[in-house]
């Protein structure tokens, strides 16, 4: 087969799930015998907005990078980008590919789907965050609070507007009372364009109902968790086959690694791994672990550099205390021995989460999860059996949880032996095989080796 994988961005420069999904797919594409190409957009502010080619090999994997400035697109093309989907319309068309598999949607935009099908291909959609839902892809509002989908475009108009000052300090400073006067207000065509929002106001209800539209042209939808899934559906997205299909893991690259016996005379290991961003809850677990008692250390595994103010703010919530380490950013081949080298990983966001990949390489290591009760987190902490669950952003919930094990430690023998087996992603492209090929043949194959888990 000949698969053209579209994602919003790709390595070496862009490192998140999304793009190594879709490097490691297309190497296990084509050490399987199958020829796979990757596209996707390198943002660079010298770029202008029409999309600039740059063909190259990453790590084996052909991939046509878009060079744009991405910081300037107007709303309208943050979702129907017409020039990628041309783009992409050329790039299938030019070594006749059979079938196009979108892993996203920001950037590469509904277009693509479009595109695609124009071609007379099939296409497979991943979904990989809420971008679909909501244009912050997060689902959290400016201010920081968790949204669920609001039936009135305007309130998304509001949040985005809320990305400058002067909408968001009087929306904070009055309890959201001025947001709602806001919202009353921009009921006039008048009001929407002196405030610098008709653009986004004529947008946001094109955004919604064009992006069920091209969803359900896709000829399959996978989503990695059942509650992405029922999300999306709940709000109207409907295709042909929407299936629940968790993602595998690679850990080849991973070093040899074992977890570690607890010492009982040694702290007990507690960490974090991954982004260290706001939405990923870090403050949470600072404060939660500056209450515990008993012997406890705290480590802090993750590029500090990314979100420098937010940085500065952990460092000054951690103060001088010198049980709590930041270690920085570690390689793919180290995350087995940081993650077995921990007695209990973290996982404290304050967003959905979808199916995350941190607590299945936890799982693969053999550390127990304590998790924010929460979306994709909940769905995987199975609470009292395999880990802990507790309110999300509830620091001294959070900290009644992590005293429960630093007092009865050996809870985490329960949990580390009650952990599921993880999917690899060899399983994973063998489902994603037989999905191609009744994309590309609906009368040639009955999928029937789907491993939900």
């Amino acid at each position: 087969m000949r698969i053209a994988l579209a994602v919003h961005h790709f390595p070496p420069r862009y490192q998140g799930g999304a793009e190594w999904r879709a490097y490691r797919t297309a190497r296990a594409l084509m050490a399987r015998g199958h020829e796979a190409r990757v596209i996707a957009v390198e943002h660079d502010a010298r770029f202008g907005l029409a999309p600039a080619a740059m063909d190259e090999v990453f790590q084996g994997v052909p991939v046509r990078r878009l060079g744009m400035d991405v910081a300037r697109l107007p709303f309208r093309q943050t979702f129907a980008n017409r020039a990628v989907g041309d783009a992409v319309r050329d790039f299938v068309g030019a070594w006749d590919a059979e079938l196009l598999h979108l892993i996203g949607g920001y950037l590469m935009t509904g277009a693509v789907i479009e595109a695609a099908k124009d071609a007379g291909l099939p296409v497979v959609l991943t979904l990989t965050d809420f971008w679909f839902l909501c244009p912050r892809f997060t689902l959290v509002r400016a201010g920081g609070a968790l949204c669920d989908v609001p039936a009135d475009p305007m309130e998304c108009v509001l949040c985005l507007s809320q990305d400058k000052r002067r909408f968001l300090m009087p929306d904070q400073l009055t309890g959201g009372r001025f947001g709602k006067a806001l919202l009353w207000a921009w009921r006039s065509a008048a009001a929407r364009r002196l405030s610098g929002v008709a653009d986004l106001a004529a947008g946001m209800p094109e955004r919604r109902a064009y992006l069920r539209r091209v969803f359900g042209m896709a000829d399959w939808v996978i989503s990695p968790s059942r509650f992405l899934k029922d999300l999306h559906e709940r709000e109207g997205f409907q295709a042909e086959r929407f299936v629940y299909m968790r993602q595998g893991l690679d850990v080849s690259e991973w070093a040899p690694h074992a977890r570690a016996p607890r010492d009982p005379a040694a702290p007990l290991r507690i960490g974090f791994a991954g982004q260290v961003a706001p939405h990923k809850g870090v403050h949470v677990l600072i404060e939660a672990f500056r209450a515990l008692r008993g012997a406890t250390e705290l480590f802090i595994y993750g590029d500090l550099g990314r979100f420098p103010d937010y940085a500065a703010r952990l460092r000054r919530m951690a103060g001088a205390d010198p049980r709590i380490h930041f270690e920085g950013q570690y390689t793919r081949a180290d995350a087995g021995r940081v993650l077995a080298g921990l007695d209990v990983l973290v996982v404290p966001s304050t967003w959905y989460e979808n199916s995350p990949n941190s607590i299945l390489e936890a799982f693969v290591a053999g550390t127990p999860v304590v998790a924010s009760d929460l979306g994709g987190m909940a769905e995987l902490v199975a609470h009292e059996v395999n880990g802990l669950v507790f309110p999300v952003g509830d620091a001294a919930a959070l900290a009644a949880s992590l005293q429960r094990v630093v007092d009865t430690p050996e809870l985490l023998d329960r949990f580390a032996a009650a952990l599921p087996s993880v999917k690899t992603v060899d399983e994973e492209v063998s489902e994603l095989e037989d999905i191609y090929r009744s994309a590309i043949d609906v009368d040639a194959l009955k999928v029937d080796r789907v491993r939900y888990w």
